[in-house]
């Protein structure tokens, strides 16, 4: 295990202060933009652009790694992120911050990709499974600890700001000194919409609709919790402890599906989902706890439905469209990202902000209708013939990309230059 990770470790250890600065970052803007007074479809705006931006950079980042190589991409990127953290502190601008949140988003995208490529690369068979967990786990723990620091400084203030500034340039170190030789070239994922429906239709709009959930959520949850009454301490225990609450659920959800139809499962924890969510916006509870509980139980159930949406894909896809298929389902959650906000913001201005879980709450709904409906028109895999279950980010998607499906499952012997497409 020590042969296998020590390659990594410096890699790893820049990727810990990356997250730590998205996730600090990623709550500080709607924090103080709400401090600031901003209206909530503005706030919106900021996931809307930050999912476009992402999108973007997962179809074209890798041509710009292969114009300019690995680590000069990487400091290019990760530079551009640490200004705009910094100019978001100086110019405290809701369009500016719109605008420089798409940016972001791009960036974040291109860094994430060059790191689980380069991890992909160091790989082998035998320790991919260790390299994959041990990556997911250091960037909750960034996200977690990033956020967690929202309550140590005044957010009216540049300090945070400036934090995130110098977690991003430490994330910057490891890969710029290190004398390692440069992984192989990044894939290109475009999509086929019609190709990803065919292969699974409850998947395929399953996928879409979790990402309009988990954007809104991921975007607007600060947004609601402090015009809930929370205080910036309870809101950012609340964020994080969704992440954890998502990630001790992935497990048990993951095992369950394996074992009976993953649409039943998809279906119960949808429901759960949505149940809690209408709990949530008729009878707003007054109690912090009681509020907090509510929604680290929504967290719990909702973030499980990624990737479990996935391996049921999978199970109709041939082993060698894996990655294929993953990438674009992962492409359809970005539209579900940019889709999410944009909808929640207007809905919260207009009635309130209780109503963001309304709207997550329809999008669950739906999902557990199409997923009983589609279980009456096809019938599940056996058991035996399944793809097995990949643990995936619990907080959401906006952590993967094209690369770190590749990460999870494919074999380093078998990498090409070539441009991922599926379907006929």
């Amino acid at each position: 295990m020590k042969r296998n990770i020590l390659p990594v470790l410096a890699l790893l250890f820049g990727t810990l202060f990356l997250f730590t600065g998205n996730g600090l970052h990623g709550l500080l803007l709607p924090v103080r933009g709400t401090a600031e007074g901003y209206a909530t479809t503005t706030l919106g705006l900021l996931g809307t652009t930050w999912a476009t931006g992402f999108v973007l950079g997962c179809l074209t980042a890798p041509k710009l790694v292969r114009r300019i190589g690995h680590v000069r991409a990487f400091s290019g990127f990760i530079s551009v992120i640490a200004i705009i953290a910094l100019l978001t502190g100086i110019i405290v601008d809701p369009y500016w911050w719109v605008a420089l949140r798409a940016v972001t988003g791009f960036c974040t995208a291109g860094t994430s990709m060059i790191i689980e490529s380069w991890l992909n690369e160091r790989a082998t068979n035998e320790s991919r499974g260790a390299i994959f967990s041990l990556y997911i786990g250091i960037t909750l723990i960034g996200a977690v600890a990033g956020q967690m620091m929202v309550p140590f400084a005044d957010v009216h203030t540049p300090i945070l700001f400036m934090i995130c500034g110098i977690c991003y340039c430490v994330a910057m170190l490891p890969t710029t000194l290190s004398t390692a030789a440069s992984p192989q070239p990044l894939k290109t994922v475009s999509l086929d919409l019609k190709a990803l429906y065919r292969n699974s239709p409850v998947a395929s709009l399953g996928i879409l609709l979790v990402g309009i959930a988990n954007g809104a959520y991921g975007t607007l949850g600060a947004v609601f919790g402090a015009n809930a009454g929370l205080p910036e301490r309870d809101i950012a225990l609340m964020m994080s402890s969704t992440i954890f609450a998502g990630a001790l659920m992935q497990l048990p959800a993951g095992r369950l599906s394996d074992r009976i139809d993953r649409r039943y499962v998809l279906a119960g924890m949808a429901a759960i989902a949505a149940l809690d969510g209408l709990l949530l916006f008729l009878l707003q509870p007054g109690s912090p706890y009681f509020l907090i509980g509510m929604v680290v139980i929504y967290g719990a159930v909702a973030n499980t439905l990624y990737p479990i949406a996935v391996a049921h894909a999978n199970d109709f896809a041939a082993p060698e469209d894996f990655v294929k298929v993953s990438g674009g389902l992962l492409l359809l959650y970005g539209i579900g990202t940019i889709i999410g906000p944009t909808l929640g913001g207007p809905v919260m201005s207009v009635i309130g902000p209780y109503a963001l879980f309304f709207v997550t709450a329809v999008a669950h709904v739906l999902i557990t209708a199409y997923a009983i409906f589609r279980s009456r028109q096809r019938a599940a895999k056996p058991a035996s013939d399944r793809d097995t279950y990949t643990t995936m980010p619990s907080a959401n998607a906006q952590m993967i990309t094209p690369e770190s499906m590749a990460l999870a499952r494919s074999d380093p012997s078998k990498k090409d230059d070539t441009t991922v497409n599926y379907g006929t």
